[in-house]
């Protein structure tokens, strides 16, 4: 009997013996878990220099700023501008084109790294976003059917169809002057309303504006005014890529000293759009 409760006394030492260390495995395994959760990883940037690409949302339908050419190669001012920036960062570009009004919602969910595509800087958007320097001056101009005398100034806009984008800066000019927003895709989508009497005028880029009717040859719509207002567009970025933003800084800086980016903005326009 009493040898019994000797090798009892033995089995449930060991037993016990036997819990305990699994219970150190399981502290240990969670202490490295814990370590994995916590483990710092690299900054975009950091992550797009190993990669050795920069993912650029943009439209494709914006011309001349972006979009396809004749051999449906994707082309314009903000596309070359970009371009010319990652090759001097030693890096490729993917683009991911997108429509306008899906932009933000894609730079938001992080489907690409940055934005090309004339995004003004505003007060909201500066609250959301961080930009570059700017590297492209423009105004704004009122569009409209080239027989129309009644909207010869923005103010006029007041109760009329203007076609637009719907979040774009041009949009919110037409709203302030009380016009009826047309949601639209592009210039393009806004000037074939307007000539088949379905808007009555568009607000947008002058420099886009002038390169249409130029590539087109339309002579059916005019710009009726011009915005004293000199607006500032620049690459966008989600917030907390300071680095990221800094280095495109530098290449631009660099490309506005060797005059690149005025050679770039002379192919395109005829004129230097990289200034005030």
């Amino acid at each position: 009997m009493k040898k019994q409760v000797f090798l009892f006394s033995i089995i449930l030492t060991f037993a016990f013996f036997l819990v305990g260390c699994g219970g150190t495995d399981q502290d240990n395994n969670a202490g490295n878990e814990e370590n994995n959760d916590t483990e710092q990883t690299g900054s975009l940037f950091d992550e797009i220099k190993e990669k050795g690409v920069l993912t650029v949302g943009t439209e494709g339908t914006y011309a001349p700023y972006t979009f396809h050419n004749e051999e449906d190669k994707l082309t314009g001012f903000d596309v070359e501008v970009i371009r010319e920036v990652a090759k001097r960062m030693d890096l490729e570009v993917e683009f991911m084109e997108t429509q306008w009004d899906s932009m933000f919602a894609g730079l938001n969910s992080k489907r690409f790294d940055l934005i090309a595509n004339q995004v003004g800087i505003n007060e909201d958007r500066q609250a959301n976003y961080e930009f570059s320097e700017p590297y492209t001056y423009s105004s704004a101009v009122l569009v409209v059917a080239k027989d129309n005398s009644d909207i010869a100034s923005f103010e006029d806009l007041k109760g009329r169809k203007a076609a637009q984008s719907l979040t774009s800066n041009y949009g919110a000019i037409a709203q302030e002057n009380g016009a009826e927003i047309v949601g639209v895709e592009g210039l393009a989508q806004s000037i074939e309303l307007i000539k088949q009497g379905r808007a009555e005028a568009t607000v947008n880029d002058k420099l886009a504006v002038l390169d249409y009717i130029k590539s087109q040859g339309d002579e059916s719509i005019k710009i009726a005014a011009e915005s004293d207002d000199v607006s500032e567009m620049a690459f966008t970025f989600n917030k907390g890529n300071e680095d990221l933003v800094k280095a495109i800084n530098e290449q631009l800086a660099a490309m506005k000293e060797d005059g690149t980016l005025a050679k770039i903005s002379q192919e395109w326009f005829g004129e230097d759009v990289s200034t005030k």
